[in-house]
């Protein structure tokens, strides 16, 4: 099989979207710990809480720039679940995990769409 090589712009795509699967790759560690101190001291879970937040909502700004659709909205509202405060850690969690999985699945689609595009031709400059 023929291998197919990719456009300097497809290569760009690409490691941007794999910048963001590591981003959610660790909310998800986050999250996973979260759920496993679930009995810790509120200054811990707040802690926590406040790392995923940040993580979200730098994955947001960066997201709104590079044209990915709802993926922005999505960090964005789970940023909003993560840091807000007086509401069940068990529905935080389980909110968490459901975005992380939603995030996960469009990075997925996101990833295979950019491997699979086709080059755009070069539009060539116009000199007058």
């Amino acid at each position: 099989m023929a291998v197919q090589k990719l456009s300097a712009n497809q290569v760009q795509r690409i490691e941007e979207l794999q910048g963001y699967v590591r981003t959610v790759d660790h909310v998800r560690k986050l999250t996973a710990e979260l759920e496993s101190n679930r009995a810790a001291s509120p200054k811990i879970i707040k802690g926590i809480c406040d790392n995923i937040a940040r993580d979200l909502s730098h994955m947001r700004q960066r997201a709104l720039t590079a044209n990915l659709g709802t993926l922005p909205d999505v960090a964005g509202s789970l940023a909003v679940v993560a840091a807000r405060q007086g509401t069940g850690l068990n529905m935080k969690i389980r909110a968490l995990q459901d975005g992380v999985n939603s995030l996960t699945m469009q990075l997925d689609q996101a990833l295979k769409s950019a491997h699979e595009a086709k080059p755009q031709p070069e539009k060539e400059k116009k000199t007058s």
